[in-house]
């Protein structure tokens, strides 16, 4: 019996990562994100984020998590994005410690040990 085609998304990396927003702006946090501006939305899909997560514990440790073929790939992408700049910007002031200066640049992948396929 010929190997089944694997389906597009089976090529992408499933990636989680860790960051932390400062516990007096998690509120204004969690309602930037019921209104993240259509043109970032674009910008995101466009340079291969699919399945982009965010998840926000009561301490403000973030874990995201997104599937990509090619994750410093989507990450530089989103650099060349004037809308990512102007995101960047803004929400930078929201985190603890960001070494890459922006969420985005800060992002350091979490190693996956085990996933249930």
């Amino acid at each position: 019996m010929p190997e089944p085609t694997p389906h597009p998304a089976s090529a992408r990396r499933r990636v989680c990562f860790l960051l932390k927003v400062k516990a007096d702006r998690l509120e204004e946090y969690r309602r930037r994100h019921r209104e993240v501006w259509p043109e970032m939305l674009e910008a995101l899909s466009r340079h291969g984020w699919h399945n982009y997560s965010l998840f926000l514990r009561e301490d403000g440790l973030l874990v995201g998590y997104c599937e990509t073929p090619d994750f410093e790939r989507a990450v530089a992408g989103m650099q060349d994005e004037e809308v990512n700049g102007r995101w960047q910007r803004e929400m930078s002031a929201f985190f603890e410690d960001l070494p890459g200066g922006a969420a985005d640049t800060s992002m350091a992948p979490l190693e996956e040990v085990f996933h249930l396929d």
